[in-house]
């Protein structure tokens, strides 16, 4: 999905205030019947969920209280988000690491077991196919997470290289876990309300590690991650014990944590400056290009050995052509595909993600421009219905992040 899941958010609100619920149903529930429901989907409803079609699923956009509300509870007190449209799957055997290296730009080999990071799938271009997440469980166990909307386009593309790598005799396969939800605890309570419903200390588990332990009750894989910028995890939890599982965090944290929907997660990783595939990172873009030179590692620089290895090790050296930034602005609150422009009234880019930042009060967005006017304090010009607004390069994350890792 393209565009703004804020916007969206407002959309709906603003025609159900006017009663206009027809209208709603025929233009956001069209293909209602042919969408997929998570295991939580009666409890969204029950809860007051609006549900909208995201990536062939049916998900709550928002609930009760307004998408600004929620994004301010979130980093107030916290937020449970069900995320389990999104894949989770594992590679197993002992050329796991060899194998998955050949696809994405991070050292895989590098990760202490129980570690994980952000990585970026990639094409033979340097472009971006997807970003996930990826934990090293153990030396011959991979788990990683893929977003919704590529599901079908990443299981294709590791499936057909799995076939190639294993004909030449490598030990690889893999296991989709649909059998699994996905839930996002995120905010300054996520870790003493979940400490509740486990045995293990979360005080030792620091952001981007990984454990299996049980909650509630049930075996879990445990992150400590998220998409908001804030501090918490991401619970996968065998989807018979998914719903019980969110009723005992939300009664346990006393009506501070609340269901929250993807308007919010989209107002609360913007303001995190993160990147939303579809939006801000696409196939025709590179990880140098997006800003995450970082996500390269060391190792895979000398080396090499991914696919695009030699278009994204040639931007490290040389330097991309566009660069993604993040803007603050004035008049109406960017939009994707919004011109971006120098003082000069020259193109230099185009918005890729925007809104209104409820922690800030103000416009947010991230774009790409062309190298030399990435620079902080770069005055600009976006347009907006014809008419140019001021704005003005500026670093992210726009909110800071507040990540629970070693001192």
């Amino acid at each position: 999905m393209r565009g703004s899941l804020w916007q969206l958010g407002q959309s709906i609100t603003r025609r159900l205030a006017q009663g206009d619920k027809k209208a709603v149903a025929r233009r956001y529930f069209a293909s209602e019947a042919e969408l997929k429901k998570t295991v939580l989907y009666d409890f969204h409803v029950a809860n007051g969920g609006k549900m909208v079609p995201f990536a062939g699923w049916n998900m709550p956009i928002q609930y009760k209280d307004s998408i600004m509300d929620s994004t301010l509870n979130c980093r107030q007190h916290g937020s449970l988000f069900d995320v389990s449209h999104m894949c989770g799957l594992s590679l197993k055997g002992k050329d796991a690491v060899t194998f998955l290296e050949k696809l994405v730009v991070a050292d895989v080999a590098g990760l202490a077991p129980g570690t994980g990071t952000l990585t970026v799938f990639t094409n033979e271009k340097g472009g971006a196919i997807d970003d996930s997440v990826i934990t090293k469980v153990t030396d011959d166990h991979i788990y990683l997470v893929v977003n919704a909307g590529c599901r079908d386009k990443d299981l294709a593309h590791i499936e057909e290289h799995m076939k190639a790598f294993k004909a030449k005799g490598g030990d690889v396969s893999w296991h989709i876990h649909d059998e699994r939800s996905l839930l996002a605890l995120q905010g300054p309570l996520a870790a003493p309300v979940l400490q509740h419903l486990t045995k293990d200390d979360l005080s030792k588990l620091y952001f981007g590690e990984f454990r299996i332990l049980d909650i509630n009750g049930a075996q879990c894989f445990l992150t400590r991650t998220g998409y908001t910028g804030e501090d918490g995890f991401e619970i996968s939890v065998p989807s018979e014990y998914a719903v019980a599982l969110a009723k005992e965090i939300l009664e346990k944290s006393e009506g501070k944590i609340r269901l929250t929907g993807l308007g919010a997660r989209d107002s609360l990783r913007l303001e995190a400056g993160l990147c939303l595939y579809g939006n801000d990172l696409e196939q025709h873009i590179t990880p140098i290009e997006a800003g995450l030179t970082w996500a390269v590692g060391k190792r895979r620089r000398a080396e090499g050995g991914f696919l695009g290895a030699e278009v994204i090790l040639k931007q490290i050296q040389d330097g991309p052509p566009i660069r993604r930034v993040g803007f603050f602005s004035s008049g109406p609150p960017p939009r994707s595909h919004s011109e971006i422009q120098d003082e000069g009234g020259k193109n230099i880019g185009e918005v890729t993600s925007g809104g209104f930042s409820p922690c800030l009060k103000k416009n947010i967005a991230i774009g790409y421009v062309k190298s030399g006017s990435h620079k902080a304090g770069t005055k600009v010009k976006i347009i907006i219905r014809g008419k140019a607004n001021e704005g003005v390069v500026t670093k992210m994350p726009f909110v800071p992040t507040k990540y629970y890792k070693q001192s």
